[in-house]
């Protein structure tokens, strides 16, 4: 995979993640750990964009 397809695919992730993030987030009962997971899941593919576009 080249490098902008990388950086590409881990957005595309970054972005289904923050759809499911925020959808957990409007039920009327949340799941806290699973919010928390997603936040954590978000966070490293974001630090990984930022390694490899640095």
């Amino acid at each position: 995979m080249g490098y902008d397809a990388r950086i590409e695919s881990l957005r595309s992730k970054h972005a289904e993640l923050d759809a499911v993030l925020d959808t957990e987030a409007r039920r009327p009962l949340p799941d806290q750990k699973l919010i928390l997971d997603l936040k954590r899941q978000k966070l490293r593919i974001k630090d990984e964009i930022s390694r490899i576009s640095h």
